[in-house]
């Protein structure tokens, strides 16, 4: 089996929280698993038509919005 290069990454307590892996050695794993890559899976958001009922324009709602942060 082919080494991976591991960063073991630690909170202020110096517990161990997370590892970081180099991608081209996630994607080979990735392969060797045959995990499905989550994005490319098609959701099907037709339930959710028609759920939210908007009162006003979104792109004239998001101009005073916007110039409320400068």
């Amino acid at each position: 089996m082919r080494r991976i290069r591991k960063t073991i990454i630690t909170d202020a307590a110096q517990r161990r929280v997370a590892v970081q892996i180099d991608y081209n050695d996630w994607l080979r794993i990735e392969r060797s698993l045959n995990l499905q890559d989550e994005e490319t899976e098609i959701a099907d958001l037709s339930r959710y038509d028609g759920v939210i009922c908007l009162t006003e324009e979104p792109l004239a709602y998001q101009a005073p919005i916007r110039n409320e942060w400068s």
